[in-house]
């Protein structure tokens, strides 16, 4: 089969398309046909050696964290599978490499594909819809009623999380340019924030929840439109004491951890607001949830940009670029190997 292949670690690097032997699904994996694989920042992160300490992937390796496709063959112990059924899914960490025409998923990372989606839209959704559930039902428990800023609403998170903060019944602020208000008032957002010409932290105050997706000093700067009580979750860093204990990470990694973000969380108890990390795992019932609220037309996937199979590092570079409008994502129907 056909992948593209992360030959060593730098900023920027180029991944080469080459032959790889076909993935061998063991008893609880599927092999999956990928159709469409969908972009993130955390490939790029991961490309530039950004994430070594963590996820210490060993070059040669396909990256890749979103995939929707049709399955070829399951394993002996799977049950909720079988071939030909639409499926999309994020791929446990470990086991990512959806830039390629076919990979083994564990059954437990899977999902059926929503019925009312198209291949290239389903791979558009599991990182980031998968991110923001975690975030906004396990991590921050939104309730009605609530209030919620969103940083970087026309984003792949934001414009995911906006609709589900809605869906969970909260007020929700966002902060986009102003070429995107429109976009993120369709999604739903209740107050929108022009990050150009206006100050988030000036203008807004008493909320529950902050999703932050940004920079440092946005990070510190949100803290001050949460009232005592409320919820600061990073999905951009520092990362926490609690994220390196969850993840097994050594004892020396996990000092550098505590370190990075002890200014942060002494910052936040000040205040009396809660902060915390979180990086999003791979989770196949939660993406079964999320399935449903895709078939209700609670959520719809924002893709901004489909790039075939062969433009795959264009399509990095757009990423990397930063202004996408929602999701990027790569088609392998009919343009695999070109």
């Amino acid at each position: 089969m056909k992948g593209y292949i992360l030959d060593r670690y730098r900023k920027g690097q180029t991944l080469r398309l080459g032959d790889l032997p076909d993935p061998v699904p063991s008893a609880d994996e599927v092999l999956v046909e990928i159709q469409a694989t969908g972009l993130n920042q955390l490939d790029g992160k991961i490309r530039d050696g950004a994430f070594k300490p963590i996820l210490p992937y060993k070059p040669p390796f396909v990256l890749g964290h979103d995939l929707a496709g049709v399955v070829l063959s399951v394993g002996s112990n799977v049950r909720r599978f079988k071939a030909g059924d639409a499926v999309y899914a994020r791929p446990r960490d470990g086991k990512i490499g959806t830039f390629a025409e076919r990979i083994a998923v564990n059954e437990a990372d899977l999902a059926h594909k929503p019925a009312n989606l198209s291949m290239e839209d389903a791979a558009s959704l599991p990182l980031v819809a998968l991110t923001v559930w975690q975030v906004l039902v396990e991590q921050a428990q939104l309730k009605a009623g609530q209030k919620i800023l969103i940083h970087a609403g026309s984003g792949g998170v934001g414009t995911i999380a906006i609709q589900l903060a809605k869906h969970l019944g909260a007020t929700v602020a966002t902060t986009t340019s102003a070429a995107n208000a429109d976009l993120v008032r369709s999604l739903g957002a209740d107050v929108v924030i022009d990050y150009r010409t206006q100050d988030f932290s000036a203008l807004l105050s008493g909320y529950d929840v902050v999703l932050n997706s940004l920079d440092a000093k946005t990070l510190e700067a949100s803290l001050k439109v949460l009232k005592p009580g409320g919820q600061l979750i990073s999905i951009s860093g520092p990362p926490d004491p609690a994220f390196a204990q969850a993840q097994g990470l050594n004892a020396v990694l996990r000092l550098v951890l505590r370190l990075m973000s002890a200014g942060i969380r002494r910052k936040a108890r000040r205040v009396g607001v809660d902060y915390s990390f979180l990086f999003m795992r791979a989770d196949g019932a939660q993406l079964g949830e999320i399935t449903k609220l895709i078939e209700d037309g609670a959520i719809r996937p924002v893709v901004d940009r489909t790039f075939p199979f062969g433009k795959l590092n264009d399509a990095m570079t757009y990423v990397d670029r930063g202004h996408a409008k929602g999701k990027v994502v790569v088609s392998l129907q009919g343009t695999a190997g070109s």
